[in-house]
């Protein structure tokens, strides 16, 4: 956030505002005053839009901060903030920002989902909410209008450098320079109130020279706040002799001024620091930033941010990290810092600068990962070696730190694979970001984030022909697809994985995509296709060797052959399978598939096969300690022998079944999810999923079968292991 108009001496707390009363008071009327719509007797269709607009150094979003700080209690449903432009001047995707903002109100979004799909989100989000959102720094009214709530009970403030047009009824504010008064006293809680008594005219110089820039006086300020024996004279003479700056806009150049006059006063490792923060990335900085950038020590680093921080050139950023040590280069400086850096330093040094950064965020997000390993993991130990400085005492510190820190290191991965010169560190820390993010949030948590981090991968194999990688990007993107429900594209991307697979010469690939073809086709109810693909993957398997690969191919085929109707394929490959499972000693996975292959037996109307079958389940499931899995195929025993006529048999099953799951529960067993219609013997045997349409992270349902799920009635054992059996065949895809 621009830090203006709301400034404080080192040491004091920077809450008080200066200045700026009237356009606050024109702002707060603004929300009284009945709109356009109002007035002519319509209902608002969206929330109201207050723009604050004036040029980088205006104090525009430290208004913007007052305003909503005045009108917060008004809004039951909170503030939400977002950066619509980066300091380095990137406008920030729809699709990032809304992501951002649907993340804040708990809202889940599916990964891969587009801008539109993800604004409209947004928006529903939104509705009956009655949230205050302030959007910074809009480039146009386009990026506004995008999130811009479909909610008269909400109210958006922008912040921008110019009007919005085309979005109507907006409540403009345009800021210029800040009157005397209200620039000389920001200034004096820099200098004290003695300096600007003893020579008020210098005082009233420095504001003039400044335009009236809270920018360019909070640099000013700062500058003699560090000479306590400076006047305020000496500050306007200084600035009087610098040269205005040819290539900054005019009404910038007060803040380029203000800004040399800080620069030229800092001894030259600092000056040197200072000007390359401009490449942290999206303006974040903390003390292992600047160290890596600067060449210097973290204690260094640390006390030269806390310098720079008060001498106005960077901001503290209390998001960034709640240990008070995260900042944010403010962007009307980041051309300033560039052009610096153009004059003062070779482009091997940049590079090596970005080097050293990029290195020291894939060590710590290495020890960020390691954390979560058991202790004398070789992960623990490689992370041991490191130094203190680069680990983190406990999973929970570390979480916190990657947290904080995320925003930068998705904008440091983006960066260093745009910039095309760094490659191998940008995938080493694009790798080193997906593993900590799954081993502190979860896959399925992370999803949008990873989603995001595989296209990255995916551009960098692209541009070096590297075909393991990107076939590798690929399944992981279409894995995130399928799950998402968006099939089709899953299915081009398997099919562009198994090209990359084969050009690349890569077995693990080639059959995983072969399987992930197959299970799309699945899932898109193409029996056939399925069929043929699974095939496929199991010829492949089979010339490796691979037994427990091929006995779960043997089980997805047997899944589509009964889908299909061909009970009689459909038992030669659950035979296949259970045949695999018993050589490679899985008794479980054995144990399900004969309980497939009693099921297909039942739908071929052979009810005494299916009989025996089911027994020899139930005893392989008792062998493998599967009680949830035997009390769901006791109760398929029961049914059978209702249907052959002998009830007494089938209760006893009925009892043996409930005990067991009692037995279950007591123990703090797992909850098993249920289906809709589940206590229906016969509805049950409709809705049964047998396994699952490959994708990376387990398996999904047949075509149909989502609709049918829903939760176990509370305390219906019966209901609950027939969940259990319509779910007891769900195999996982080859990615582990």
């Amino acid at each position: 956030m621009n830090r203006s108009g709301r400034t404080a001496a080192p040491g004091v707390a920077r809450s008080q505002f200066f200045g700026r009363q009237r356009e606050l008071a024109s702002l707060l009327a603004d929300v009284e005053r009945a709109g356009l719509d109002t007035i002519a007797g319509r209902k608002a269709p969206r929330a109201r839009v207050l723009l604050i607009a004036g040029r980088p150094g205006s104090g525009r979003s430290a208004l913007a901060e007052r305003l909503v700080r005045s009108l917060a209690d008004r809004y039951s449903g909170g503030v939400l903030r977002a950066r619509l432009t980066e300091p380095d001047g990137r406008r920030v995707p729809t699709e990032e920002t809304a992501r951002a903002l649907l993340d804040a109100l708990r809202v889940s979004a599916p990964p891969g989902a587009d801008a539109d799909e993800l604004s409209q989100s947004v928006r529903e989000a939104l509705v009956g909410r009655e949230v205050l959102l302030l959007l910074d720094d809009a480039a146009d009214a386009e990026q506004v209008d995008e999130l811009l709530p479909e909610d008269p009970d909400c109210l958006l403030v922008a912040v921008s450098g110019g009007p919005l047009t085309g979005i109507p009824d907006v409540r403009p504010c345009t800021l210029g320079g800040m009157d005397p008064k209200a620039a000389i006293e920001l200034l004096a809680t820099y200098t004290g109130s003695v300096r600007i008594t003893v020579d008020p005219q210098a005082a009233e110089s420095v504001a003039e020279e400044c335009a009236g820039q809270p920018a360019a006086l909070v640099m000013v300020g700062g500058w003699l706040a560090a000479r306590p024996k400076a006047s305020v004279a000496d500050a306007t003479k200084r600035l009087r002799a610098l040269p205005d700056d040819e290539e900054a806009p005019k009404a910038l150049r007060p803040v380029a001024r203000a800004f040399r006059l800080v620069y030229e006063s800092l001894p030259q490792p600092a000056a040197r620091t200072l000007r390359l923060l401009a490449l942290a990335p999206a303006g974040l900085v903390d003390a292992h930033t600047a160290s890596a950038l600067g060449g210097c020590s973290i204690d260094d680093a640390r006390t030269a941010l806390g310098n720079f921080a008060a001498l106005g050139v960077l901001h503290r950023d209390a998001a960034d990290d709640a240990a008070g040590e995260g900042y944010r280069v403010p962007g009307v400086l980041v051309p300033l810092m560039e052009s610096l850096i153009d004059a003062h330093d070779k482009p091997s040094e940049v590079q090596l600068a970005r080097a050293r950064m990029l290195e020291r965020a894939v060590r710590r997000l290495q020890s960020c990962r390691a954390v979560t390993e058991p202790e004398g993991s070789p992960a623990r130990e490689a992370v041991g070696a490191l130094p203190s400085s680069l680990r983190f005492p406990d999973a929970a510190n570390a979480a916190g730190w990657l947290r904080a820190r995320q925003p930068a290191l998705l904008a440091a991965a983006r960066v260093a694979v745009e910039d095309g010169e760094l490659d191998t560190l940008a995938r080493r820390l694009v790798a080193a970001l997906v593993r900590a993010l799954a081993a502190h949030r979860g896959t399925e948590a992370a999803a949008p984030e990873l989603y995001g981090l595989h296209q990255l991968v995916l551009g960098v194999a692209e541009r070096h022909g590297l075909h393991r990688e990107i076939a590798a990007a690929l399944l992981n993107l279409a894995d995130l697809d399928a799950q998402t429900g968006r099939t089709e594209d899953a299915l081009a991307r398997y099919r562009a994985a198994l090209d990359a697979g084969r050009a690349a010469r890569d077995p693990y690939a080639t059959c995983r995509a072969m399987e992930s073809v197959g299970g799309a086709y699945q899932e898109l109810g193409d029996w056939q296709r399925a069929a043929d693909w699974y095939g496929r993957a199991l010829a492949q398997r089979q010339t490796r060797q691979e037994r427990a690969d091929e006995a779960r191919l043997y089980g997805r085929l047997g899944t589509v052959h009964t889908y299909a109707g061909r009970y009689g394929e459909a038992l030669r490959c659950w035979r296949a399978a259970v045949a695999g499972y018993r050589k490679v000693g899985d008794v479980p996975s054995q144990a399900r598939a004969l309980s497939e292959a009693a099921r297909v037996q039942e739908y071929a109307g052979r009810p005494e096969e299916s009989l025996h079958t089911c027994r020899e389940a139930v005893e392989w499931a008792r062998q493998a300690g599967d009680a949830r899995l035997q009390a769901a195929l006791l109760l398929r025993l029961a049914d059978t022998l209702d249907r052959l006529g002998d009830p007494a048999a089938a209760r006893l099953h009925r009892s043996g079944a409930e005990r067991l799951l009692e037995t279950e529960e007591a123990a703090g067993g797992p909850v098993a999810a249920g289906r809709e219609g589940a206590q229906d013997p016969a509805a049950a045997q409709d809705t049964d999923v047998a396994e699952g349409a490959g994708g990376a992270g387990g398996a999904s349902s047949a075509p149909g079968d989502a609709q049918a799920r829903g939760a176990a009635p509370a305390g219906n054992i019966t209901a609950t292991a027939r969940a259990i059996e319509g779910s007891a065949y769900e195999i996982r895809s080859a990615a582990r």
